[in-house]
């Protein structure tokens, strides 16, 4: 009789919980989370669809480059991974469509993540310790948001996962964070001309409405420079006004601090060199990416250009790089670096800069997890 009347109450006490959740459709809740385990207020998650409306992509298939380049815009812009010399892209413009990719490069299990109403694009390592406990997960999209960003579920515990943060927010390892993989944003031809034997992912991937999809923005004009994420996900009033708040930014953590780059005053000086909290950093910009948040046929949306970071110091060495002839050449060697911050000439040729963990993102959305972060150029 006790355990009958301890789980009479643990249901009612999910229903109170879950009834804080904003779910103007009522839209059926179909998850066995413990929401009684929570790091947010539950008034701040949005249920916007229902599970599984998301096709997520789990071990797909991938191409190599005389397929992929035929297959992808070549300026279009991917996310680029590298682990124990293998190398795969997964495009954005499919990662808007299914917005989470389970997959294994090497030996690691990874997690591509693209949440187009942020522009976050990062990859996670989906091995977690957590209390003592070992877990391989594999992840969907939940249908909610916080904050205009994607919650992501894990499928062994269902606990939800901020998209952005990468971290557990409800559930079972409410409190647990994932380990960024270092990652490139890059247009398809950087990301061949690099990984020559890299693979991007295949538009054959079985699904034929999502196939018909590919080389399609559903954002239309999304991230015009004046415009403002949609309301119906983040209220307006919210909106951090340091930056504008479409303004893409790129996040740097030291010590558990951050600091952001805006695109445009990487863009302005094409190389920037910085330290923060200890941490030599570089940043390159190259023009040649287009957005795929612009345009409905992404061929025609504007240039954003590529921006890559990397740790400067390299054999203990911390190096200092200027634009040259539209080069990036550091000061110390006289050597000259592309955009993925391998060197291709001079004294420390075939050296490469390790890659900044780093996510690129809308201000608004990243200021709104963390307004403390410092701004580069802004007082």
């Amino acid at each position: 009789m006790y355990l009958f009347k301890s789980l009479i109450f643990f249901i009612f006490l999910s229903s109170l919980i879950i009834a804080q959740m904003k779910n103007p459709k009522q839209i059926p809740f179909g998850w066995k989370t413990d929401t009684t385990k929570t790091e947010i207020n539950l008034s701040e998650l949005s249920i916007v669809l229902p599970r599984r409306s998301f096709q997520v992509l789990n071990y797909p298939k991938f191409a190599y480059k005389e397929e992929g380049l035929k297959s992808f815009f070549p300026l279009e812009p991917v996310i680029a991974v590298q682990i124990d010399g293998k190398a795969k892209a997964y495009p954005l413009n499919m990662l808007s469509i299914h917005e989470i990719a389970n997959d294994t490069l090497g030996t690691i299990p990874i997690l591509a993540t693209f949440c187009p109403l942020c522009n976050s694009g990062i990859v996670y390592d989906r091995r977690l310790t957590h209390k003592g406990e070992n877990h391989l997960l594999d992840f969907e999209v939940s249908g909610m948001l916080r904050k205009s960003d994607m919650v992501m579920a894990d499928k062994q515990t269902e606990t939800w996962w901020q998209q952005l943060e990468g971290k557990a927010i409800v559930g079972e390892l409410a409190g647990a964070e994932l380990k960024v993989v270092p990652s490139l944003i890059l247009s398809v031809k950087d990301f061949f001309d690099r990984y020559p034997n890299g693979k991007i992912l295949s538009k054959s991937i079985g699904i034929k409405d999502a196939e018909e999809s590919y080389g399609i923005n559903y954002y239309k004009n999304y991230d015009r420079s004046n415009g403002k994420p949609y309301e119906r996900f983040f209220d307006p009033n919210q909106i951090d006004k340091r930056l504008p708040a479409m303004e893409r930014v790129v996040d740097v953590r030291s010590f558990g601090e951050f600091k952001i780059y805006p695109f445009s005053l990487i863009a302005k000086k094409g190389v920037i060199n910085d330290e923060f909290n200890s941490k030599n950093i570089v940043l390159f910009y190259k023009p040649g990416l287009v957005s795929v948040l612009d345009e409905k046929d992404i061929t025609q949306s504007k240039d954003l250009g590529t921006v890559t970071v990397f740790n400067s110091v390299i054999e203990g060495e911390k190096l200092i790089f200027s634009m040259e002839n539209d080069n990036y050449v550091d000061i110390n060697s006289h050597s000259v670096w592309d955009i993925t911050g391998k060197c291709i000439s001079g004294k420390l040729k075939d050296k490469q800069l390790l890659i900044e963990p780093n996510g690129i993102h809308f201000a608004f959305a990243w200021l709104a997890f963390h307004p403390e972060t410092e701004i580069y150029g802004v007082e």
